[in-house]
């Protein structure tokens, strides 16, 4: 039996309105069978299916990932110290709802930015604005549009993202304005929206990498507030990568 109900939705959602008031109007002459009712409930939802996975492949692409890994792909026995059911909770999205950040800290090529990565690319399949930047990317844009005068601006541009992953934290130095000006971001953002962190500092050495103790203290209180904080201790992956090829060779 066909859910009549579900065909108005869709036929709405794809903009058939008209078709629907026919298909309604034929449905109460009798005019139509319920073999061909169950044909166009068949195409309705293999459009709607089509339009969903398009819209998701062009919010995939607008994110500016720098690989589509996921997390089937992270080799999570090369680090134990990560539970992976923990991250992989992660992808019920609910810390979107709750605008809860993620921070990754490790040292370089331990798997943080893969990890990031592939929460956001999670996010951005089920259509929700996704965003990947660099730290020192970022910081660039945003010093650019102070001197322009136009910083409410930007800071409004990547504001308006559900996620917003800021990779490499602390990976080069930043000095009082760029502080400054990051500390705004994170503030506006603060309780309304979902970032994700990777670093490869400790918390206790961004007083150092913010220059001002106040100020780091501030930056840090809002991202850990609501958070998922994730110590990755392990290898490097590249490393691993390195070994493995040298292995190879000499096999």
């Amino acid at each position: 039996m066909i859910d009549l109900i579900k065909l108005e939705e869709g036929l709405k959602y794809l903009r058939l309105d008209e078709t629907y008031e026919l298909v309604k109007l034929k449905q109460s002459l009798g005019s139509i069978s319920d073999e061909s009712l169950e044909l166009i409930y068949e195409i309705c939802n293999i459009e709607i299916a089509s339009k969903s996975n398009r819209a998701s492949q062009t919010m995939i692409k607008t994110s500016n990932f720098p690989h589509h890994k996921t997390l089937d792909e992270f080799d999570f026995t090369f680090q134990p110290g990560i539970s992976e059911g923990k991250i992989k909770a992660l992808t019920d999205l609910k810390f979107v709802d709750n605008h809860e950040n993620i921070i990754f800290i490790g040292s370089p090529g331990v798997g943080k930015t893969h990890l990031a990565t592939s929460i956001g690319l999670a996010t951005s399949s089920k259509r929700i604005s996704t965003y990947f930047i660099k730290c020192s990317q970022l910081l660039t844009n945003l010093k650019e549009a102070f001197e322009e005068n136009r910083l409410d601006d930007r800071l409004k541009h990547y504001c308006k993202y559900k996620v917003l992953i800021i990779d490499e934290v602390g990976f080069l130095p930043i000095n009082e304005l760029e502080s400054k000006i990051l500390f705004q971001l994170i503030d506006k953002r603060y309780e309304k929206k979902s970032t994700i962190f990777t670093s490869n500092l400790t918390f206790d050495k961004w007083h150092t990498l913010f220059g001002q103790e106040e100020l780091a203290n501030a930056i840090i209180d809002r991202i850990v507030h609501h958070s998922h904080l994730f110590n990755i201790s392990g290898d490097s992956y590249r490393l691993k990568d390195k070994l493995d090829d040298a292995q190879n060779r000499a096999n």
